[in-house]
């Protein structure tokens, strides 16, 4: 990965073109650690669901963040990703359960800082 200087803000270097880091123009760079974590935390819900049996559709998945208001950098303190998920009543106890794996399993998450907390949440529709 490469991040260049630009006229625009720092951008990350990316073959269908350049992804701009900055608030003003695109997504900040907080914005994309907490873009990264839900699409994380969504693909490792994915997997778990298909190799549990579990016939689902992510309609969509939402995330929210609060910052460390407090702290001199305003780091994360608290991320909550909401999956909006499709799947049949007799499910559903089996697809709450399966939140719990996901940051055992999510790569990004086992990165953060302790003191983050990661919620997950899912809505059925």
């Amino acid at each position: 990965m490469e991040l260049i200087p630009s006229e625009k803000g720092f951008e990350l270097v990316h073959q269908s073109g350049n992804w701009v880091l900055k608030k003003e123009i695109g997504f900040s760079p907080v914005e994309m650690l907490v873009a990264s974590i839900g699409a994380c935390g969504a693909y490792v819900y994915e997997k778990i669901l298909s190799n549990s049996h579990v016939d689902f559709t992510i309609n969509k998945v939402e995330i929210s963040y609060d910052r460390a208001e407090n702290k001199p950098a305003k780091p994360l303190s608290r991320v909550v990703i909401t999956f909006s998920l499709r799947v049949s009543e007799e499910e559903q106890g089996k697809a709450e359960r399966a939140l719990k794996l996901i940051g055992k399993n999510c790569p990004v998450m086992q990165s953060l800082d302790p003191e983050i907390a990661v919620v997950e949440q899912v809505i059925f529709v």
